[in-house]
């Protein structure tokens, strides 16, 4: 190349903020290791970390709309907790459980040599956040709660304890979405791009067509424990010191309203929004909601 086609040669391209990486990290539990893989999106090494962690039976892939949104001021990372989508499924299903759950994800952080974290969690991975970020010293700086909060009643418990550990087959994509929209209908008005792309990331091909991509064994826990009572994390939230935004899906059958208001009013004195038209929980990935949990989170 000349001297001249240097000076008028196009410029290179732009490092791209939208494109995501799939990635594994190593994990330790009480009976051996395990690997948990995570979605990465936005340059990665920017130390600005946005972790989002989905819901019991959910995936990393949930976070895709929300993760691109945010991919230009985060680098964001989408873990698949072990047992669901790409990551590990364990030997001992009774060490499913919140212990594990939030060891493993110290282990990300680490792995991400951050200081500190933005938290995005939908149920379960609201339940994982707060958690950490109860703990003295914890690395969640500004902590999101998706249509989770510190009282789980027991008729949801019971409703959860029907269909998780189910590993229902389909012969075809098409069959698979019909499932998906019936169960996932409290998620609201998704488009059928948005229901297609959760359909994609929610199975696996099996012989003679598809099953979901999380391991049936998630269910053992709560057969070996059926609750008998409200699981009551009060003592826990009101430990959060951080900045926090709790979301509420308008019909939720898991996040009941009264909760939901002392939320605002003890422990973190959390900012509240609740979504009209959708139940448990809202997928993060309508503009609206999108644009609520991107204002929270660019405040700080």
């Amino acid at each position: 190349m000349s001297l001249r086609d240097l000076f008028t040669a196009p410029p290179p391209p732009e490092r791209p903020y939208h494109g995501h990486r799939e990635r594994r990290v190593q994990c330790i539990g009480p009976h051996g290791l395990h690997r948990m893989a995570y979605t990465e999106w936005g340059e990665a090494d920017n130390p600005r970390v946005l972790v989002c962690v989905h819901g019991l039976t959910r995936n990393g892939r949930d976070f895709d709309d929300l993760a691109r949104a945010m991919a230009g001021e985060y680098r964001v990372v989408c873990p698949d907790v072990v047992g669901r989508g790409r990551s590990d499924w364990l030997a001992i299903k009774t060490d499913y459980g919140f212990p594990l759950y939030v060891a493993d994800m110290v282990t990300l952080i680490a792995r991400l040599d951050v200081e500190e974290v933005h938290w995005v969690g939908t149920s379960m991975g609201g339940i994982i956040g707060m958690l950490l970020a109860s703990q003295p010293h914890s690395p969640i700086s500004r902590l999101v709660l998706n249509d989770v909060g510190p009282v789980i009643t027991k008729v949801s418990l019971d409703r959860i304890g029907q269909y998780v550990g189910r590993a229902p087959r389909f012969a075809d994509i098409a069959a698979a979405e019909a499932y998906l929209r019936e169960v996932g209908a409290p998620f609201g008005a998704l488009t059928d791009a948005q229901w297609r792309h959760l359909t994609e990331y929610s199975v696996r091909p099996v012989e003679g067509g598809f099953t979901m991509v999380y391991d049936p064994g998630l269910g053992d826990p709560f057969r070996a424990n059926p609750p008998t009572a409200d699981i009551d994390l009060w003592q826990i939230y009101d430990h959060v010191a951080c900045p926090t935004l709790a979301l509420r899906g308008a019909e939720s059958d898991l996040l009941e309203p009264a909760t939901f208001e002392a939320m605002g009013e003890r422990g973190p004195k959390a900012q509240t929004e609740e979504f009209p038209g959708v139940g448990h929980a809202p997928m993060l990935m309508d503009p609206a909601q999108i644009q609520v949990v991107r204002d929270f989170l660019l405040a700080g």
